[in-house]
């Protein structure tokens, strides 16, 4: 089985696949683990400020909680921790890196798209400003694309969350949840 997942990620080729294939390698006795510090930070969090508007957002992880905190919490005034906010120790800077990775989401994912007038579509609404908007209206029309698409923009997300952390040296600590609504078993990583 892990042989399989390996070769997925191998042929997939998302960045952070790269650091999940070596997670999967070192838990199987098949290589040395990777020597990067686990944090238990909410990988979809991480990438909410690290695909922030440049000029506007970004954040910082508390390194003892892995808490993700927008930038614009800091502008809400002196908390309990205010002493220790300048603690680089405690404090991970996460630079907002725009949306430029989104944008090529939504390409990619339109390569894969079968309906070639539903491509055509999506290609065209991609252009000029508001493209993410228009992106999403037309493919809001076509539940099974919607939700493709989500599950592909997600993955392509965590990964780049995972592959920031691994250059700064963590990796992420992996949290189970039960999602309220699906009631599943096994719960999805975070």
């Amino acid at each position: 089985m892990a042989a399989l997942f390996l070769g997925a990620l191998q042929e997939r080729g998302f960045r952070g696949d790269g650091e999940l294939a070596d997670r999967l390698c070192a838990a199987t006795g098949d290589a040395a683990i990777p020597l990067l510090r686990p944090l238990a930070v909410d990988l979809e969090l991480l990438a909410l400020l690290l695909e922030g508007d440049p000029g506007e957002s970004g954040g910082r992880i508390d390194l003892s909680t892995g808490e993700c905190r927008p930038a614009f919490t800091d502008e809400l005034g002196p908390g309990p921790e205010t002493e220790e906010d300048d603690d680089p120790e405690r404090w991970l800077y996460v630079p907002p890196l725009g949306s430029r990775a989104g944008y090529r989401d939504m390409e990619l994912f339109i390569e894969e798209v079968e309906d070639a007038g539903l491509a055509d579509r999506l290609r065209i609404a991609i252009g000029g400003r508001g493209a993410f908007r228009r992106f999403k209206d037309v493919l809001a029309v076509h539940e099974r694309s919607w939700r493709r698409y989500n599950r592909f923009r997600d993955e392509r997300q965590r990964g780049r969350a995972r592959a920031w952390l691994a250059e700064e040296g963590y990796c992420p600590h992996i949290v189970f949840r039960v999602e309220p609504s699906s009631g599943s078993y096994p719960p999805g990583p975070v």
